[in-house]
């Protein structure tokens, strides 16, 4: 993977090394294998490469096809390979000479502006169209990848990260107010539900599922990957077919996500999807000789777990047992018993540029990233898409549709095999949870007694920009209060393109720093495109949830991970606890960031003061780790220490 930039000057004229060199520079930081650029009148293209694949190696990038007249820098790693291969009628005997920016390169020739529909993988990329005097780009469906740009009537230029983009002339720092507002007013984990704009006003990105083409001075932004609607189903004749077809696609994913002549990494939790991804790895890598290395985060050796009795924060027996069944790993397991939330937030705020939410990870998410480095690790696979995917199978959602579509039989033999399941739960009370899917609005009553998340941004902010009536619009809970089906939050995944920023962002630039790149064969679009495709009742069935991967893994995976109904993994319950030794210093920037200036037209001080004054009066409490008010404070702090770098 690589580092990308570029100017196309719009007025015809040369691009000054002063400027191309100067966005190189900023990409200096970050570890490359090769540096290259490449200069013709108005057009720059630059690389900082990162090499991951077998074909990388000694790859040109940015690199000019003569006969074509198409000039290419891409940050890609393409999955679908040998699809493409047979597709554009490439000699066998030159397929592995072929690089993956190459072969974006001939699909564009063949396809043109349609070309990102056949490309799966994860890359942004920018072509230079000689002939046709115009500038094309695409971002991978879910923006793995970031392409971030500027636009004016003198140039375009483009970058992987934000920083190179401000050494252009006129490019100035300021912030995009409405970015802000959206980020400080909905309680959910994006960013801004616009996925074209960026924390700076002025420099835009281009969104997952986008290409951007530029000709004749005119810029054009069009999305090239919808997800096919739910209802086109698939009709198989058995269980077993959905299975094998199952497996068969997803081993696909996996195979093509191992194509590194480096070590081969993954995230594995006691879970179903990162257990998958590992088990459907492990084999490939002993044909090939190599041994799967796995990344476990395990909580502090003094911590005492806090959670509820259908979770648990120490993973490691769980872990254990899928090592133990799968084979060919070498595991490894880190508490990073000197790293906490607090400590990460300016590590955080440097490299994604912006300031983000997921904090309770941040610890571990990092020290993996940099253990991975260690040992060599050029690919990490891990199964973050799964939920929508392959572990798809809400049961009590499922059951409310049975019950709605008035299929007795089939509702009671699926409560009485899922109560068995469960270990002879109470049938009434499962029907009890179906009802309040069916019917929340009788349950409102009982919402209401719940806290809402704490609204802190402040209101003349608020309405200055009017926030809540833009967030209304993409029916933000802004309460965090409401439970909408599991259906409809699946839709929303695949719809909304705002979800996807957030890891694309920090797996990105993330990347850079280590030159370890992550991927996710749960993510793979022909693996959403499958699992789109099959029948609900494939998914819960026989009192199972997530019923097709369960069965697709009978050998992949142990019975007490596969079949595990009882107990689910929880991380980054051990953040509050970490911090012991931090608390005074957390309590004291707090009471600080209230008072200053700075943040006072952004921030709400009396819900701050709430907040401070509970987190005060309870101490650093193991159990505030997932507290809306000590949420909001450590968004508050990140958010602060973000805008202090701006002043």
């Amino acid at each position: 993977m690589s580092a990308i930039a570029g100017i196309y000057n719009l007025n015809g004229e040369p691009v000054s090394i002063e400027q191309s060199s100067g966005m190189m520079k900023a990409f200096e930081k970050f570890p490359a294998d090769d540096i290259q650029t490449w200069h013709k009148e108005n057009i720059f293209l630059g690389c900082h490469a990162q090499w991951i694949t077998p074909e990388s190696i000694g790859e040109q990038l940015p690199f000019y096809d003569y006969q074509r007249q198409l000039a290419i820098t891409a940050d890609a790693i393409i999955d679908n390979r040998e699809e493409l291969f047979e597709r554009l009628q490439i000699d066998r005997e030159d397929r592995k000479k072929i690089t993956d920016s190459q072969l974006i390169l001939l699909a564009y020739h063949k396809w043109g502006e349609e070309s990102p529909k056949f490309l799966v993988g994860d890359f942004a990329f920018m072509i230079w169209d000689e002939k046709e005097r115009k500038m094309f780009g695409a971002r991978d469906f879910s923006g793995a990848r970031t392409l971030y740009y500027f636009r004016d009537n003198q140039r375009f230029g483009f970058s992987t990260t934000i920083q190179p983009l401000f050494s252009l002339p006129g490019v100035k720092k300021e912030l995009n107010e409405m970015w802000l507002a959206e980020f400080l007013a909905n309680p959910g984990m994006f960013d801004s539900v616009d996925p074209f704009s960026s924390v700076y006003k002025g420099i835009a990105q281009i969104p997952p599922s986008h290409s951007l083409l530029i000709k004749e001075n005119s810029i054009l932004l069009h999305r090239y990957c919808t997800l096919p609607e739910e209802s086109r189903k698939l009709q198989l004749k058995s269980d077993e077919e959905y299975e094998e077809a199952f497996k068969e696609v997803f081993q696909e994913a996996v195979n093509n996500r191992l194509r590194t002549f480096h070590e081969v990494g993954a995230h594995l939790s006691g879970g179903l999807d990162s257990g998958s991804v590992v088990s459907f790895a492990a084999k490939p890598l002993l044909r090939q000789k190599k041994q799967l290395h796995t990344f476990s985060y395990v909580p502090v050796d003094d911590f005492v777990d806090w959670t509820h009795k259908s979770r648990i924060a120490n993973e490691k027996p769980l872990i254990e047992s899928t090592i133990k069944h799968v084979g060919n790993i070498s595991a490894n397991f880190h508490s990073f018993s000197d790293r906490n939330p607090y400590l990460e937030i300016d590590y955080w705020l440097e490299n994604l540029e912006m300031p983000y939410k997921f904090f309770e990870n941040t610890f571990w998410l990092r020290g993996i990233y940099e253990e991975a480095q260690n040992k060599g690790i050029g690919v990490l696979l891990n199964g973050q898409r799964g939920n929508w995917t392959i572990s798809w199978g809400p049961i009590l959602d499922y059951y409310a549709l049975l019950l709605k579509k008035v299929k007795w039989l089939q509702l009671n033999r699926e409560l009485n095999l899922y109560s068995k399941n469960l270990g002879g739960v109470r049938k009434q009370r499962i029907l009890s949870a179906v009802n309040k899917k069916v019917m929340p609005l009788l349950y409102k009553m009982q919402q209401s007694k719940e806290s809402p998340f704490p609204i802190f941004i402040n209101k003349e902010f608020s309405k200055r920009t009017r926030v809540f009536e833009k967030l209304a619009e993409y029916d933000v809970d802004i309460t965090a209060l409401k439970i909408p089906s599991a259906y409809a939050v699946r839709k929303k995944q695949f719809n909304h393109l705002y979800y996807w920023n957030t890891t694309g962002t920090y797996g990105a630039k993330l990347s850079l720093n280590s030159g370890v790149v992550e991927r996710d064969p749960t993510n793979d679009l022909r693996v959403i495109r499958y699992c789109l495709a099959v029948p609900e009742e494939q998914y819960v069935k026989n009192g199972l949830d997530r019923a097709l991967i369960r069965r697709s893994t009978k050998e992949h995976l142990p019975e007490d991970i596969r079949l595990n109904l009882k107990i689910r993994g929880v991380q980054g319950a051990d953040g509050v606890h970490r911090m012991r030794d931090k608390w005074d210093q957390f309590i004291c920037e707090a009471d600080h960031l209230k008072q200053d200036p700075i943040v006072e037209e952004y921030l709400d001080n009396t819900i701050i003061e709430k907040c401070i004054s509970l987190i005060k009066k309870n101490g650093p409490k193991p159990e505030l780790a997932f507290e809306f008010e000590f949420k909001v404070l450590m968004r508050s702090m990140i958010f602060y220490r973000f805008i202090k770098t701006m002043n």
